[in-house]
C-alpha cells in the first residue's frame, strides 16, 4: 500500500461530521438556485429539518389563539348585519319607510287562490316613491301594453282622502280625471285613443255629451267596459268625485255579484272607500313583491283565515328550503375548517391527500436524473443522516504537517497511465517504508 493512497484515505474519513450531506437530484438543484422547494406531506404530519410542515406549508404557521368566527355571538351577529343591510338596500330602492307593506285583504287577487306573481293575502309588496306624472292608468296601458301584477297600469299605494293615519290602500289606477272649474267638469283625454260606444266593442261611454264619446267637459255618468281580468263594466257618478283631479281606482277583485241576465260590474273605489286620489296623497307604486311571508304577521294577528291555502303551502316549502340550504352552507363551511384545522396540526391525511402524497413523490422521482430515490434519505431525521466519527491517528498525518493530502481528480484519459505511473515522491515514500 503506497503512502499517497494511505493520506487520501486518511483525508477521506476527516471530512467534517457537523454538516449535513448535500442532497441529490432536484433537492440539490434547488438549493443551487436559493429556492424552497415544497415537500409532500409525511404519514406521520411531523416537522422536518428545516422547520416545514409536511403539507405543503412553506413555513411555520403562528399558532391561533381566537377568532372571530369561533365566537358563540359570531353567528347572531352575521345574521343581524345581513338583515340590517337588507332592510338598508330596501329603502335605498324604494325611497319610503317603511319600505314594505302587508297585502291585509284579498281585493288585488285573482280569484280565491294563490296565482303566483299577482297580489295575494299575506305578499309583501315594495312599495317605491315615483314623479305622479309617471304613473300609467290601466287604460292608458291598454293602450301601450304595460302591465303589471297581471293587468295593465301601475298599483298604487295611497292615504285615502290623504289621511296618513290610516292604513294605506293597495288597489290599481284605472283613469286620471281632470278638474274643469270652468265648467264643473271633468276632461279624461286618456279616452281619446279608444273606441267609445259608437263602435261595436266599445271601451267606455260618456253618457252626458253630445256623441257620448266626448273625453272633455264630462259630467254625469262615465262608463269603462271590459275592464280587468274579469272584463267587468265600471259605472261611476263623476258628481260624487268632489272637486278636484286625480286618479279613479278599484281592486281587482272588487265585483260586484252578477245578476241574471246582466254582466258583472265593478265596484271603483270611489266614492265609497275616497274620493280621486289625488297625486300627493300616493304613497308610491307598486314595485316588487315577496309572496307568502306577510302571512306570517297575519296569523299573528288572528287573521290567517284570509290567507289562501297554496299560500301556507309554499311557505312552508320556502322555509324548509332555506333551512336546507343554511344547513348546507353551514356543513361546508365546517368540512372547510376541518380541513384547515388538519393541515395546521398535522392531523391524519385523508384518502384524497394520500393519493396526492403518493402521485407527488412519484412525480419527484422521475425528475431526478438517473432515477435515483432518495426519499428515504430524505424524510430520515437529522440525526440519522449525520456521519459518523471517525477518529484518525495524528501520527499517520506527521509527516505532512498535520493536514491531510488533497484529493485530486484525474481525468479518464490519463487513468490508464496513471496506473503505471507513479509521482517521485510517492517513489521515496515507498523506499521509506
Amino acid at each position: 500500500m503506497s503512502r499517497r493512497d494511505s493520506d487520501e484515505e486518511d483525508a477521506e474519513e476527516e471530512e467534517p461530521d457537523d454538516e449535513p450531506p448535500a442532497r441529490r437530484g432536484r433537492s440539490r438543484r434547488h438549493a443551487a438556485a436559493g429556492s424552497d422547494p415544497v415537500r409532500p406531506w409525511s404519514p406521520e404530519g411531523g416537522e422536518t429539518e428545516e422547520g416545514k410542515g409536511g403539507w405543503f406549508h412553506r413555513g411555520p404557521k403562528r399558532p391561533v389563539y381566537w377568532r372571530a368566527r369561533d365566537s358563540l355571538w359570531f353567528e347572531p351577529v352575521v345574521a343581524l348585519a345581513i338583515l340590517v343591510l337588507l332592510i338598508v338596500s330596501l329603502y335605498a330602492y324604494t325611497q319610503n319607510w317603511p319600505p314594505v307593506y302587508v297585502i291585509e285583504s284579498s281585493s288585488m287577487q285573482h280569484g280565491t287562490n294563490d296565482v303566483l306573481g299577482d297580489i295575494n293575502t299575506g305578499d309583501l309588496v315594495l312599495a317605491q316613491k315615483i314623479d305622479p306624472n309617471k304613473v300609467v292608468p290601466y287604460e292608458v296601458g291598454l293602450q301601450t301594453g304595460y302591465t303589471t301584477y297581471g293587468e295593465y297600469g301601475d298599483v298604487l299605494l295611497y292615504y285615502p282622502n290623504g289621511d296618513t293615519s290610516v292604513t294605506p290602500i293597495i288597489h290599481r289606477a284605472l283613469l286620471f280625471l281632470e278638474w274643469n272649474p270652468l265648467n264643473h267638469s271633468y276632461n279624461a283625454t286618456e279616452l281619446a285613443p279608444l273606441p267609445c260606444s259608437l263602435s261595436s266593442h266599445p271601451y267606455y261611454r260618456t253618457a252626458n255629451t253630445p256623441t257620448s264619446c266626448e273625453t272633455t267637459g264630462v259630467t254625469g255618468t262615465l262608463e269603462l267596459y271590459g275592464v280587468g281580468w274579469q272584463g267587468v263594466t265600471v259605472s261611476v257618478q263623476l258628481a260624487d268625485l268632489g272637486d278636484h283631479s286625480g286618479f279613479l281606482t278599484m281592486g281587482d277583485n272588487n265585483l260586484n255579484p252578477a245578476t241574471p241576465g246582466s254582466p258583472p260590474t265593478g265596484n271603483p273605489d270611489e266614492p265609497e272607500l275616497t274620493s280621486l286620489v289625488e297625486p300627493g296623497w300616493v304613497l308610491g307604486v307598486a314595485r316588487g313583491m315577496i309572496p307568502w311571508f306577510g302571512s306570517l304577521k297575519l296569523l299573528l294577528q288572528g287573521d290567517a283565515s284570509m290567507v289562501p291555502s297554496q299560500s301556507w303551502q309554499w311557505l312552508g316549502l320556502t322555509l324548509a328550503g332555506i333551512v336546507l340550504a343554511g344547513l348546507g352552507v353551514h356543513l361546508a363551511v365546517a368540512r372547510i375548517e376541518r380541513r384547515r384545522e388538519a393541515e395546521r396540526t398535522g392531523a391524519a391525511p385523508t384518502e384524497e391527500d394520500a393519493q396526492l402524497g403518493l402521485l407527488t413523490r412519484l412525480l419527484e422521482r422521475l425528475r431526478r436524473p438517473g432515477g435515483e430515490d432518495d426519499s428515504e434519505e430524505e424524510d430520515a431525521p437529522l440525526e440519522r443522516r449525520k456521519h459518523k466519527t471517525v477518529h484518525v491517528d495524528p501520527r499517520r498525518l506527521s509527516h505532512r504537517g498535520g493536514r491531510p493530502a488533497p484529493k485530486v481528480r484525474r481525468s479518464s484519459a490519463n487513468s490508464a497511465e496513471g496506473k503505471h505511473r507513479a509521482h517521485p515522491r510517492d517513489r521515496d515514500d515507498s523506499k521509506r517504508l
